[in-house]
């Protein structure tokens, strides 16, 4: 293949608009064969584009793919392996490169699941706006406003920051959760889509695509800017047993869209049109192919390859034809092989999987290990490992020098606190700390998720019960689900958080006990009993579970606050003060820190101390009546009765603007 840089050069650095669409199987998109005739926009954009027809994520969950496909590294060597893991600041990372080479740079988020402050900490780094501000859901509120947005809504923030950003080269990237579950497309989609709601996700988000191309062509935006269209994953409806995603690595979960348009549709002068690359290709390949499009040589910490070669290859046949005989062979030049994986199961107590994707077969390093003739079963019908041991000794060796080769030492198990648990919890997802419950699967011994399945199944059916608030048929699911398998300490979680919601705290207290006795070095499983406790009245006894809880996690700012909240009402006031300051070391904007300090501070007679805090805690909350209330406390003993009228009367209407 050829070594030189192929990728498009100007004077100017082109703009760059990334694309990535959340849970989209390949087998949906037009350009790939599909006749359903959901893409039309991605179509007319694909017959401009380079197509990579067997493009493959390395990890079939949103936060692990998209931290392979901005850094150009695998999972096991940037260690976002699991939601919620941190993406380190040693790591490569495009937006930051770009950044550092003079772009603006600018990301718009469709979901809660890439919000830096809550299970994609990291990922904002390198971006002048990064746009992900969401919030747990209220009652009352939709998705839409809170967890979620819709593509509409994300195109147009998007919008709204090109008309002031696009006289400079810009990195956009943008973000559409709307094919992610639960499958509710607006009209017309949804009348339209009524029998397939999935589908009529993926072709509403074609029809905000066609809208932005047709913005950016509007403004003469389009012709000069370099467009990737990308899946982080795709989706299953019950292949291999399968509902969902995160679990198996088999083509309807890692076989994803990408499209590659190039500005004026060119490459070293030669006009592309549509042009289709055949060969195997992954995510992990984006970042390196972005930088190479800009100029910008790639760090060498950078695993993945360009996608130029490639593209250069198949436009002139004569260089691709010299590639082969440089490989020493005649006919088509090998593949590169393509490994992905997935974590998602530890989180059930289950083996972890991974895949290797090579000649033409598939090979899965499971329990139970899988091989796939994909030339003649496409859909891995039929394993072939217990016939073929030695194709699958091969393959497994293969696999196994790959992961030892691309590793990457010294990075901690992911931590969640409390608050990135409840966020992802809200998406649908199994979430605990790694430590905790890879502790779990390894005193269990080696299971193997083709085995258990349905459960996995279950628990997220369980979850859809949950968001369309049908509460007592989820608990009852989720109790059924445990009496088939009395240990998975995630389904006590969560069986927890449902009965708290239904406000069933002594039912809850059991559930919680028993998740943080099966992983006794969960933060949140102890913070969660703890909590409650609290709801029940059994102060005493939530002390040492809150304790245990920042013993575990000692850097969350909420955990500190609530040890001090539960020391307070205990009258522990030194132990109190001490965990208030360590919140707030941490977070100094941590809303129910500075209140409940603040109004301690108040009662023990420091005003000068306990003004500060009450300021702080009704700027960050200024709809916060018990704020305003005690600043006017305040405020009068230190004799500023005018501030203290302004703040007793803010307080007062807030009073009485709340519902009853």
């Amino acid at each position: 293949m050829p070594k030189a840089a192929r990728a498009p050069s100007a004077a100017k650095p082109p703009n760059i608009l990334l694309i990535t669409i959340d849970t989209t199987r390949a087998d949906r998109m037009g350009f790939l064969g599909s006749k359903r005739g959901l893409t039309p926009n991605l179509d007319a954009l694909a017959k401009q584009s380079v197509i990579f027809t067997r493009a493959y994520a390395q990890v079939p969950l949103t936060t692990p793919s998209h931290a392979v496909l901005l850094t150009g590294t695998y999972p096991q060597f940037n260690h976002v392996e699991e939601l919620g893991a941190t993406l380190g600041k040693d790591l490569p990372y495009l937006p930051d490169l770009l950044r550092s080479h003079g772009y603006h740079t600018a990301a718009f988020l469709g979901s809660s699941i890439l919000d830096p402050a809550g299970s994609a900490p990291g990922f904002e780094r390198g971006f002048d706006v990064y746009d992900a501000h969401f919030h747990e859901r209220k009652p009352g509120e939709d998705r839409y406003h809170s967890i979620e947005r819709r593509a509409e809504d994300v195109s147009h923030r998007a919008i709204d920051w090109l008309s002031s950003h696009s006289k400079n080269p810009f990195f956009l990237w943008i973000h559409f959760y709307d094919p992610h579950d639960p499958y509710d497309p607006p009209e017309p989609f949804k009348s339209r889509y009524a029998s397939a709601p999935y589908d009529g996700e993926i072709a509403y988000t074609d029809s905000v695509i066609g809208e932005l191309m047709r913005v950016l062509q509007q403004h003469g935006l389009y012709e000069g800017t370099v467009i990737v269209v990308a899946a982080d994953h795709g989706e299953a409806f019950g292949e291999h047993g399968e509902e969902r995603h995160g679990m198996f690595l088999y083509d309807e979960t890692i076989h994803v869209p990408l499209l590659l348009k190039l500005p004026g549709g060119r490459l070293e002068g030669k006009r592309l049109g549509e042009k289709r690359v055949e060969e195997r290709v992954a995510l992990v390949q984006v970042a390196p192919s972005l930088l190479e499009s800009a100029g910008i040589p790639a760090p060498a910490m950078m695993q993945g390859q360009s996608l130029f070669p490639l593209i250069a290859a198949k436009i002139d046949t004569g260089k691709r034809d010299a590639a082969q005989s440089a490989s020493g062979g005649s006919g088509k030049a090998p593949e590169p092989s393509i490994y992905s994986e997935s974590k998602y199961p530890h989180l059930f107590g289950w083996s972890a999987l991974s895949s290797w994707r090579s000649s033409k077969y598939l090979y899965i390093q499971a329990p139970k290990r899988e091989l796939y003739d994909q030339s003649t079963d496409p859909g891995a019908l039929k394993n072939l490992a217990p016939a073929a041991t030695a194709v699958a000794d091969t393959l497994e060796s293969q696999l196994t020098d790959f992961e030892q080769k691309s590793n990457r030492v010294g990075t901690d198990a992911t931590k969640l606190d409390p608050e990135q648990e409840e966020k992802l919890r809200a998406l649908g997802y199994m979430v605990s700390d790694s430590a905790a419950t890879n502790a779990n699967a390894k005193e269990k011994g080696v299971i193997d998720p083709k085995d258990k399945i349905d459960l996995a199944n279950r628990f997220h059916r369980s979850a859809v019960d949950f968001e369309e608030d049908r509460y007592d048929e989820g608990i009852a699911n989720l109790r059924e689900l445990l009496r088939l398998e009395p240990d998975m300490p995630g389904v006590y979680m969560e069986l927890g958080r449902a009965l708290s919601h239904e406000q069933r705290y002594r039912e809850a207290v059991v559930a919680y006990r028993t998740a943080a006795e099966k992983m006794p070095e969960s933060a949140a499983a102890h913070y969660e009993l703890g909590w409650t406790l609290v709801k029940t009245k059994q102060w005493e006894a939530a002390l040492p579970e809150v304790r245990a809880a920042v013993g575990y996690t000692s850097d969350s700012a909420q955990l500190h606050f609530f040890l001090g909240f539960v020391e307070l009402h205990l009258k522990q006031v030194p132990e109190a003060t001490a965990e208030f300051e360590n919140s707030l070391r941490i977070d100094p904007d941590h809303f129910m820190t500075n209140l409940k300090y603040g109004e301690m501070l108040f009662l023990e007679g420091h005003l000068e101390d306990a003004l500060s805090k009450l300021s702080n805690a009704a700027r960050l909350d200024p709809e916060s009546a018990e704020a305003h209330s005690f600043l006017a406390d305040a405020y009068q003993q230190l004799g500023r009765t005018q501030d203290a009228s302004r703040e007793r009367a803010k307080a007062a209407e807030l009073k009485n603007q709340a519902p009853e």
